[in-house]
Protein backbone atom coordinates (compact mmCIF):
# COMPACT_ATOMS: atom_id res chain seq x y z
CA UNK A 1 0.00 0.00 0.00
CA UNK A 2 2.81 2.09 0.73
CA UNK A 3 4.12 1.93 -2.72
CA UNK A 4 0.85 2.24 -4.47
CA UNK A 5 0.93 5.87 -2.73
CA UNK A 6 4.73 6.66 -3.28
CA UNK A 7 3.68 6.17 -6.91
CA UNK A 8 0.69 7.74 -7.22
CA UNK A 9 0.52 10.24 -4.95
CA UNK A 10 -1.10 11.16 -1.88
CA UNK A 11 -3.51 13.54 -3.59
CA UNK A 12 -4.79 11.35 -6.19
CA UNK A 13 -5.01 8.33 -4.05
CA UNK A 14 -7.59 10.71 -1.49
CA UNK A 15 -9.15 11.64 -5.02
CA UNK A 16 -9.82 8.32 -6.14
CA UNK A 17 -10.93 7.27 -2.53
CA UNK A 18 -13.44 10.09 -2.51
CA UNK A 19 -14.53 8.88 -6.35
CA UNK A 20 -14.77 5.38 -4.98
CA UNK A 21 -16.75 6.71 -1.93
CA UNK A 22 -19.06 9.42 -3.89
CA UNK A 23 -19.74 6.64 -6.52
CA UNK A 24 -21.07 4.25 -3.81
CA UNK A 25 -23.34 6.66 -2.30
CA UNK A 26 -24.87 7.32 -5.44
CA UNK A 27 -25.18 3.55 -6.37
CA UNK A 28 -27.32 3.11 -3.11
CA UNK A 29 -29.00 6.06 -2.25
CA UNK A 30 -29.85 6.80 -6.09
CA UNK A 31 -30.94 3.55 -6.33
CA UNK A 32 -33.27 3.73 -3.10
CA UNK A 33 -34.02 7.22 -4.62
CA UNK A 34 -35.63 6.20 -7.60
CA UNK A 35 -37.18 3.02 -6.41
CA UNK A 36 -39.44 4.57 -3.74
CA UNK A 37 -39.58 8.32 -5.33
CA UNK A 38 -39.41 7.96 -8.91
CA UNK A 39 -41.09 4.16 -9.17
CA UNK A 40 -43.40 4.43 -6.20
CA UNK A 41 -42.27 1.13 -5.00
CA UNK A 42 -42.93 2.12 -1.00
CA UNK A 43 -46.68 2.09 -0.48
CA UNK A 44 -48.03 5.53 -0.25
CA UNK A 45 -49.15 4.84 3.28
CA UNK A 46 -45.91 3.92 4.55
CA UNK A 47 -44.89 7.08 3.67
CA UNK A 48 -44.12 8.79 6.81
CA UNK A 49 -44.23 12.80 5.61
CA UNK A 50 -46.83 12.96 3.33
CA UNK A 51 -44.96 15.91 1.11
CA UNK A 52 -41.87 14.99 -0.66
CA UNK A 53 -38.56 16.92 -0.73
CA UNK A 54 -37.84 20.00 -3.25
CA UNK A 55 -35.75 19.45 -6.13
CA UNK A 56 -33.74 22.41 -4.64
CA UNK A 57 -32.77 20.41 -1.22
CA UNK A 58 -31.88 17.50 -3.33
CA UNK A 59 -29.37 19.41 -5.68
CA UNK A 60 -27.83 20.66 -1.84
CA UNK A 61 -27.85 17.08 -0.38
CA UNK A 62 -25.73 15.73 -3.52
CA UNK A 63 -23.33 18.90 -3.38
CA UNK A 64 -22.90 18.10 0.42
CA UNK A 65 -22.71 14.45 -0.13
CA UNK A 66 -19.50 14.67 -2.55
CA UNK A 67 -17.69 17.25 0.26
CA UNK A 68 -18.79 14.04 2.44
CA UNK A 69 -16.83 12.14 0.90
CA UNK A 70 -13.69 14.31 0.53
CA UNK A 71 -13.50 13.57 3.96
CA UNK A 72 -13.88 10.17 3.97
CA UNK A 73 -11.38 10.00 1.51
CA UNK A 74 -8.56 11.71 3.55
CA UNK A 75 -9.58 9.70 6.69
CA UNK A 76 -9.99 6.72 4.95
CA UNK A 77 -6.06 8.33 3.40
CA UNK A 78 -4.94 8.67 6.57
CA UNK A 79 -5.50 5.38 7.96
CA UNK A 80 -3.53 3.80 5.24
CA UNK A 81 -0.71 5.98 5.78
CA UNK A 82 -0.95 5.17 10.01
CA UNK A 83 -0.96 1.63 8.86
CA UNK A 84 2.13 1.89 6.28
CA UNK A 85 3.96 3.50 9.04
CA UNK A 86 2.96 0.42 11.48
CA UNK A 87 0.65 2.60 13.80
CA UNK A 88 -2.68 0.44 13.14
CA UNK A 89 -3.46 -3.14 14.07
CA UNK A 90 -4.96 -3.28 10.42
CA UNK A 91 -3.55 -6.60 8.66
CA UNK A 92 -4.13 -8.25 5.67
CA UNK A 93 -3.17 -12.01 6.61
CA UNK A 94 -5.79 -14.00 7.50
CA UNK A 95 -3.69 -16.02 9.26
CA UNK A 96 -2.43 -13.57 11.81
CA UNK A 97 -5.70 -14.07 13.85
CA UNK A 98 -8.26 -16.56 14.40
CA UNK A 99 -11.06 -16.48 11.81
CA UNK A 100 -13.72 -14.97 14.48
CA UNK A 101 -11.73 -12.22 14.61
CA UNK A 102 -13.55 -11.16 11.68
CA UNK A 103 -16.83 -11.03 12.65
CA UNK A 104 -16.23 -9.96 16.56
CA UNK A 105 -14.20 -6.50 14.94
CA UNK A 106 -16.99 -6.18 12.71
CA UNK A 107 -19.35 -6.19 15.99
CA UNK A 108 -16.96 -4.20 17.99
CA UNK A 109 -16.96 -0.92 15.48
CA UNK A 110 -21.08 -1.12 14.73
CA UNK A 111 -21.64 -1.27 18.70
CA UNK A 112 -18.81 1.29 19.57
CA UNK A 113 -19.23 3.29 16.34
CA UNK A 114 -23.07 2.79 17.57
CA UNK A 115 -22.41 4.73 21.17
CA UNK A 116 -19.77 7.63 19.76
CA UNK A 117 -22.53 8.88 17.25
CA UNK A 118 -24.89 8.50 19.92
CA UNK A 119 -23.27 10.84 22.49
CA UNK A 120 -21.74 12.80 19.65
CA UNK A 121 -25.13 13.78 18.31
CA UNK A 122 -26.44 14.73 21.26
CA UNK A 123 -23.77 16.67 22.35
CA UNK A 124 -24.40 18.45 18.67
CA UNK A 125 -27.65 19.45 19.48
CA UNK A 126 -26.82 20.83 22.66
CA UNK A 127 -23.57 22.67 22.29
CA UNK A 128 -24.15 26.00 20.44
CA UNK A 129 -21.79 26.20 18.16
CA UNK A 130 -21.46 22.41 16.81
CA UNK A 131 -25.48 22.99 16.36
CA UNK A 132 -24.88 25.24 13.42
CA UNK A 133 -22.19 22.49 11.89
CA UNK A 134 -25.26 20.21 12.89
CA UNK A 135 -27.80 22.21 10.52
CA UNK A 136 -26.55 21.54 7.72
CA UNK A 137 -27.63 18.13 7.82
CA UNK A 138 -30.88 19.60 9.69
CA UNK A 139 -31.64 21.50 6.02
CA UNK A 140 -33.77 18.41 5.32
CA UNK A 141 -36.55 18.71 7.13
CA UNK A 142 -37.83 16.19 4.71
CA UNK A 143 -34.92 13.59 4.38
CA UNK A 144 -34.88 10.81 1.61
CA UNK A 145 -32.26 8.85 0.83
CA UNK A 146 -30.04 11.38 -0.65
CA UNK A 147 -29.93 12.96 2.92
CA UNK A 148 -27.79 9.71 3.85
CA UNK A 149 -24.27 11.69 3.69
CA UNK A 150 -25.58 15.02 3.70
CA UNK A 151 -23.27 16.48 6.12
CA UNK A 152 -21.14 19.77 6.59
CA UNK A 153 -17.61 18.87 6.31
CA UNK A 154 -16.92 19.19 10.00
CA UNK A 155 -19.57 17.19 10.78
CA UNK A 156 -18.85 14.46 8.27
CA UNK A 157 -15.19 14.57 10.04
CA UNK A 158 -16.13 14.49 13.40
CA UNK A 159 -18.89 11.17 12.29
CA UNK A 160 -15.63 9.00 10.76
CA UNK A 161 -13.03 10.21 13.53
CA UNK A 162 -13.89 7.58 16.01
CA UNK A 163 -12.89 4.41 13.06
CA UNK A 164 -8.96 5.67 13.09
CA UNK A 165 -8.80 5.85 16.61
CA UNK A 166 -10.46 2.16 17.40
CA UNK A 167 -7.99 0.71 14.48
CA UNK A 168 -5.13 1.60 17.25
CA UNK A 169 -6.94 -1.45 19.31
CA UNK A 170 -9.17 -3.68 17.42
CA UNK A 171 -7.47 -5.76 14.54
CA UNK A 172 -9.40 -4.99 11.84
CA UNK A 173 -8.91 -6.58 8.41
CA UNK A 174 -9.89 -4.52 5.24
CA UNK A 175 -12.90 -6.44 4.24
CA UNK A 176 -13.97 -5.82 7.98
CA UNK A 177 -13.54 -2.06 6.96
CA UNK A 178 -14.59 -2.25 3.84
CA UNK A 179 -18.32 -3.90 5.25
CA UNK A 180 -18.52 -1.51 8.01
CA UNK A 181 -18.52 1.01 5.40
CA UNK A 182 -21.54 -0.93 3.46
CA UNK A 183 -23.31 -1.52 6.84
CA UNK A 184 -22.98 2.35 7.89
CA UNK A 185 -24.14 4.02 4.50
CA UNK A 186 -26.81 1.20 3.93
CA UNK A 187 -28.11 1.81 7.26
CA UNK A 188 -27.88 5.72 6.44
CA UNK A 189 -30.26 5.42 3.70
CA UNK A 190 -32.83 3.27 5.55
CA UNK A 191 -32.59 5.75 8.08
CA UNK A 192 -33.55 8.59 5.68
CA UNK A 193 -35.61 6.50 3.81
CA UNK A 194 -38.82 8.47 4.14
CA UNK A 195 -40.31 5.47 4.00
CA UNK A 196 -40.72 2.58 6.75
CA UNK A 197 -39.81 -0.59 5.93
CA UNK A 198 -40.37 -2.45 9.32
CA UNK A 199 -43.53 -4.78 9.63
CA UNK A 200 -46.03 -3.86 11.81
CA UNK A 201 -45.22 -4.34 15.57
CA UNK A 202 -41.30 -4.39 15.38
CA UNK A 203 -40.69 -1.96 17.40
CA UNK A 204 -42.77 -3.60 19.91
CA UNK A 205 -41.08 -6.92 19.42
CA UNK A 206 -38.62 -8.00 21.83
CA UNK A 207 -35.51 -7.84 19.62
CA UNK A 208 -36.88 -5.29 16.85
CA UNK A 209 -37.49 -2.53 19.70
CA UNK A 210 -33.32 -2.35 20.30
CA UNK A 211 -33.51 -1.41 16.39
CA UNK A 212 -33.95 2.00 15.14
CA UNK A 213 -36.01 2.44 11.83
CA UNK A 214 -36.96 5.36 9.07
CA UNK A 215 -39.71 6.57 11.60
CA UNK A 216 -37.58 7.28 14.12
CA UNK A 217 -34.66 9.12 12.27
CA UNK A 218 -37.39 10.92 10.67
CA UNK A 219 -39.05 12.33 13.83
CA UNK A 220 -35.40 13.61 14.83
CA UNK A 221 -35.42 15.33 11.15
CA UNK A 222 -38.57 16.92 12.68
CA UNK A 223 -37.91 17.15 16.17
CA UNK A 224 -34.51 17.80 17.34
CA UNK A 225 -34.84 17.02 21.11
CA UNK A 226 -35.19 13.33 20.59
CA UNK A 227 -34.01 10.22 19.15
CA UNK A 228 -29.96 10.25 18.78
CA UNK A 229 -29.22 7.11 17.96
CA UNK A 230 -27.85 5.47 14.43
CA UNK A 231 -28.11 1.77 14.88
CA UNK A 232 -30.04 0.39 17.52
CA UNK A 233 -32.32 1.71 19.85
CA UNK A 234 -31.41 1.06 23.45
CA UNK A 235 -29.15 4.49 23.86
CA UNK A 236 -32.68 6.23 23.67
CA UNK A 237 -34.66 3.82 25.70
CA UNK A 238 -31.75 3.78 28.52
CA UNK A 239 -31.36 7.67 28.39
CA UNK A 240 -35.22 8.62 27.78
CA UNK A 241 -34.64 10.32 24.47
CA UNK A 242 -37.13 8.53 22.51
CA UNK A 243 -39.72 10.88 20.80
CA UNK A 244 -42.62 10.19 23.30
CA UNK A 245 -44.89 9.52 19.85
CA UNK A 246 -42.07 7.44 18.22
CA UNK A 247 -44.25 4.19 18.89
CA UNK A 248 -47.74 5.41 18.12
CA UNK A 249 -46.01 7.32 15.04
CA UNK A 250 -44.58 3.67 13.56
CA UNK A 251 -48.00 1.91 14.30
CA UNK A 252 -49.89 4.30 12.20
CA UNK A 253 -47.25 4.21 9.43
CA UNK A 254 -47.20 0.46 9.98
CA UNK A 255 -51.03 0.31 9.81
CA UNK A 256 -51.48 -0.62 13.05
CA UNK A 257 -53.45 1.77 14.45
CA UNK A 258 -55.23 3.05 10.50
CA UNK A 259 -54.15 5.94 8.42
CA UNK A 260 -54.65 9.51 9.80
CA UNK A 261 -52.17 9.80 12.08
CA UNK A 262 -49.02 10.32 10.29
CA UNK A 263 -46.51 13.09 10.06
CA UNK A 264 -47.65 16.01 7.64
Amino acid sequence: MLTFLEEFGYLTTWLLSAVVIYGRYLLLAGLAYFLFYRFGLGPARRKIQAAFPAAARLRGELRESATTALVFGAVGLFIVALRAKGLTLVYTDLNLYAWWCLPVSFVLLVVLHDAYFYWLHRLMHHSRWLRKVHAAHHGSYNPNPLTALAFHPLEALAEIAIIPVLLFVIPVHPLVLLLFGLWSLGWNIIGHLGYELFPTGFVSHPVGRYFNTSTHHNQHHLDGRYNFGLYFNYWDRWFGTNNPDYEQTFASVTGQLGDGARVQ
